[in-house]
C-alpha cells in the first residue's frame, strides 16, 4: 500500500475515533444536566477536547465538507442509539430507520472518497526535449 493510501486510511480511522469521542461528548453533556453535575461536566470537557483534536487531525487529508458530515453523522446516530441505553429515552422504529439512512450515507461517503486511479501520460522522447533545444529547432526550421 502506498503512503497516500496509508495516510488516507489513518485519516478515516482518526475520523471514526473523532466520531466515537463525539458520541461520548453528547452523552456526557446529557448526563451533566446542563453542566450542574461536576463529574459528568468534566467528562464532557475531556470528550469535547478529544473530539476536536481527532477531527482536526483527520481533516488534514479529508475534505472538510465530507469529514464534518461524517463526524456529525456518527455523533448524531451514536447518541440517538445509545441515549436509550444510558438514559430514560426512547427510540421508535421510524427513528431507527432514519438513523440507518444516516449510517448508510456515512458509509457511502467513505466509499466515494476513494481516489480513481489515473495514469499519467508517458512523455515521448520528442516532448521530453529541453525547451531551449525545441526553440532552437523551431528557429532553424523558420530560416
Amino acid at each position: 500500500m502506498s503512503d497516500t493510501g496509508r495516510s488516507s486510511a489513518n485519516s478515516w480511522l482518526t475520523l471514526l475515533l473523532a466520531g466515537a469521542f463525539e458520541i461520548g461528548y453528547a452523552l456526557s453533556v446529557g448526563g451533566s444536566h446542563g453542566f450542574t453535575r461536576l463529574t459528568w461536566s468534566l467528562v464532557a470537557v475531556v470528550f469535547f477536547l478529544l473530539t476536536l483534536w481527532a477531527l482536526s487531525v483527520a481533516l488534514r487529508t479529508i475534505d472538510v465538507s465530507i469529514g464534518y458530515a461524517v463526524w456529525a453523522g456518527i455523533g448524531a446516530a451514536g447518541a440517538a442509539l445509545l441515549g436509550p441505553v444510558f438514559f430514560d429515552e426512547s427510540l421508535t422504529p421510524v427513528q431507527a430507520v432514519w438513523l440507518g439512512v444516516i449510517i448508510v450515507g456515512v458509509v457511502w461517503l467513505k466509499l466515494a472518497d476513494r481516489p480513481e486511479k489515473t495514469q499519467e501520460p508517458v512523455e515521448s522522447p520528442q516532448t521530453a526535449q529541453p525547451v531551449a533545444a525545441r526553440a532552437q529547432e523551431a528557429q532553424v526550421v523558420e530560416r
